[in-house]
């Protein structure tokens, strides 16, 4: 087993540790190059075997079984918390282990405690109804971090004679009162949001920082692809976490990614008990993964914590962003391509009140039947949201039948912009800072690649011009001329694609209303959109899509948002 492993992760790269094979959508690009990183994070699986042979038998799988007793903790240290089910719980050794093993050996443990409270066969609802999350709390002090991770278990029955653990499911405020038939108790069942939702509150009451995770990875496959997550505990997990306005860590998607280049007969290896727990080796990919996620927030709560195996992970820097993916994968997907006018921050309006227009789009097309998903990044500009790596996430998630809607031009301008226009002009410039060359092209010319790369990937492009600013001029709103809002309108119409002119759309809208009411559309004032002024826009894009003469949303959107 350990030969065929090894020959399956061949050795390539930093050391001695086996690397997993590059996947063929990522050839180009940073996130290429962050991705091939992560993927050599995989410890040898002797190590792993030798780390397992000293540790404690796994914890117990139901409740009628006692728990073990948690590791004794530094009280000097602030201290990692894990909270989960067993996919992050100490499992049988080699064969079956959960995450939080080996996410100790990346901590210096002279300077930090890390608290594995997970436990097999639990939900978000039995680990608070047994007494494991209070357990938890009576250690919890100011300064530490909690990790959530739930969803494998919430899925099951809520009132049976085995396991009686479920959760219902959704994020409301619904509950459901019953006779507990395992525990012979009276219980009141609420929702996984509910339960979440707590675990986030009583966090943040004892001045501790929570920090949610998506699922780790099903070995379930379908068209070469692995499942990405069960259900949408994923997707419920992420919007608990935006709404909560604290830290995400999207386990499920950057795992998945390295898992489909390994291919499915690979990544059968790691699942040697099941489809829902890897082994030794899976352990510790989950667990370097984590650890990745956790150094790519801003700012991160782990840096000053890191063991040497640590220090050598690559931070996964787009953590910090929180940024979407698509909820139901089967379904066409809206991808919203812009700067900080379309999603500001990490989305949540934490940014004093700043709210992009991305956010509020899903209000008008029926959710149901297709996703939005909202990969604008605020600063961002029509040639740095490609070098940066954003745009390579995207091209290799899209499909036929997707939609890209792209809107740049706010951070377009200085010198670091691209060339004026829409012509074929380059220009050599220097770095500044590393000193290297590269070649600059116009403005239009970056925009006519995502329109091309789009289109190659079976999806349709629409061009958006800016949005305007809140500048006034003889009681109307300053338009511009000869620049990026008819550099958008002329690429679009010279690549024959749909272009909706929210910078007159827009600006129509707001001289009608007059600026004393649009002041507070505004929530700097200036250039970001408060709650009311995203959502205005996002009305004007959604009427602007209307209007196309050929408008591939047309199935989607809603009479009535």
């Amino acid at each position: 087993m350990v030969s065929s492993l090894k020959r399956t992760l061949p050795n390539r790269g930093t050391g001695n540790l086996p690397v997993l094979e590059r996947a063929p959508m990522f050839q180009h690009g940073q996130v290429a190059r962050a991705t091939a990183g992560i993927r050599a994070l995989v410890v040898s699986f002797a190590a792993v075997l030798s780390a397992f042979a000293q540790t404690p038998a796994p914890a117990p799988d139901l409740a009628k079984n006692p728990a073990s007793v948690p590791a004794k903790l530094d009280p000097a240290l602030p201290t990692i918390f894990i909270a989960g089910d067993s996919t992050a719980a100490r499992g049988r050794g080699a064969v079956q282990q959960g995450w939080g093993v080996p996410f100790a050996d990346y901590f210096d443990l002279t300077k930090v405690n890390v608290a594995n409270r997970a436990r097999g066969g639990r939900s978000s609802r039995t680990f608070v109804s047994e007494g494991l999350w209070d357990q938890l709390l009576v250690d919890l002090k100011p300064g530490d971090v909690v990790l959530i991770q739930f969803g494998h278990n919430d899925g099951g029955a809520i009132n049976d004679m085995s396991r009686a653990r479920g959760s219902l499911p959704g994020l409301g405020e619904e509950s459901q009162e019953i006779d507990n038939q395992m525990t012979k108790k009276h219980e009141v069942v609420h929702t996984f949001g509910w339960y979440l939702r707590k675990m986030i509150a009583d966090v943040k009451a004892k001045g501790a920082s929570p920090i949610v995770l998506s699922l780790t990875l099903r070995n379930i496959w379908r068209d070469g692809k692995i499942e990405r997550g069960s259900g949408r505990y994923g997707l419920w997990s992420f919007d608990i976490a935006k709404a909560a306005k604290i830290p995400f860590i999207d386990l499920t998607n950057t795992m998945a990614d390295p898992f489909d280049a390994m291919g499915e007969e690979k990544v059968k290896a790691i699942y040697q008990q099941d489809h829902t727990h890897f082994n030794a080796i899976g352990a510790d990919l989950h667990a370097a993964m984590v650890v990745a996620g956790l150094k790519g927030l801003r700012p991160s709560p782990v840096t000053k914590f890191l063991s040497a195996k640590g220090e050598g992970v690559p931070a996964e820097r787009f953590a910090w962003l929180r940024l979407g993916w698509p909820a139901k994968p089967a379904l066409p997907s809206v991808w919203l391509v812009g700067d900080s006018t379309v999603r500001q921050g990490r989305g949540d309006g934490a940014d004093g009140g700043q709210w992009g227009w991305g956010e509020y789009l899903g209000t008008h097309l029926d959710l149901d039947k297709i996703n939005v998903v909202n990969r604008a990044v605020g600063g961002t500009g029509v040639r740095s949201f490609r070098d940066t790596g954003y745009w390579d996430f995207i091209t290799a998630h899209l499909k036929p039948g997707d939609v890209v809607l792209i809107q740049f031009g706010h951070n377009d301008n200085g010198p670091r912009a691209p060339l004026k226009g829409i012509g074929e002009e380059t220009q050599e410039r220097e770095d500044e800072k590393t000193k290297e060359k590269s070649t600059m092209h116009t403005w239009g010319w970056y925009l006519r690649r995502y329109i091309a790369e789009a289109r190659a990937k079976g999806a349709t492009p629409i061009v958006c011009s800016l949005i305007p600013r809140n500048m006034w001029r003889d009681g109307k709103i300053g338009r511009t001329s000869g620049s990026h809002a008819d550099w958008a309108r002329d690429v679009a119409k010279a690549e024959g694609v749909g272009f909706i002119d929210l910078h007159e759309r827009i600006a129509s809208r707001y001289d009608e209303l007059g600026q004393e009411k649009v002041n507070p559309l505004f929530a700097d004032g200036r250039v970001h959109t408060s709650a009311a002024g995203a959502q205005l826009n996002a009305a004007v894009v959604a009427e602007g899509l209307k209007t196309l003469p050929q408008n591939p949303l047309a199935g989607y959107i809603k009479d009535k948002p």
